[in-house]
Parts: structure tokens; sequence; C-alpha cells
């Protein structure tokens, strides 16, 4: 009886995008990435508080004018190119016969 190698897996991780460069979807976004203690330090009561009275209102039109200058067709570049990252590493492996599963994760949106 032959041994078969367990199968590998790929993880492709990346921070994540909102879903359209609007400031609906930046607010959200920006809230769930801010409110990561290992991103903001801070009191907890006074972020929360800076950050959904003063910075979210602020900060969400702006990001998203900045995200509509560079959203693709296809949506947010960050997702786009690690897609395509990810296709062409599967086809990559599948050429070298490795028996692989190829995942993207995102950490927020």
């Amino acid at each position: 009886m032959t041994e078969k190698s367990p199968k590998t897996a790929v993880l492709l991780i990346n921070l994540g995008s909102p879903d359209e460069p609007t400031a609906s979807a930046l607010k959200p976004y920006l809230r769930e990435f801010l409110s990561d203690r290992r991103v903001v330090d801070l009191n907890p009561i006074f972020w929360q508080t800076l950050l959904n009275l003063v910075i979210l209102p602020r900060r969400s039109p702006k990001s998203a004018a900045r995200y509509a200058q560079v959203w693709m067709k296809e949506g947010a570049p960050l997702k786009v190119y690690t897609d395509r990252i990810a296709d062409k590493l599967r086809q990559r492996l599948q050429e070298k016969a490795v028996d692989a599963d190829v995942f993207v994760g995102m950490r927020y949106g």
C-alpha cells in the first residue's frame, strides 16, 4: 500500500476592503477595522465615542472618495488582485501536480 501525502492548503490573507466605494459602505468597514484593539489601543469608552461621533462621520465620505478613484469594474482592487493571485497559484499548483486548496481570507469587511 502506498502512502498518499496529506493535502496542502494555502491561505492568502489581507486586511480586507469595503463592499463598495460609498460612505455608507465605508462606515461599517472603518468601524470594524478601527474598533480592533490591535489597531487602536486606547480606552474603549473614549475611543468608541470619538470614533462614532467624530471620526466615522468625517472620515467615511473622504475615504469613499479615495476608494472611488481606484475602484475597479470587478470591485475593490485589493480583493480583485488577491483573487487573481489565488487563481494563478491554483493553476501553478495543478501544473506541478500538487494536491492543494487555495483560499482567500480577509480580516475586515
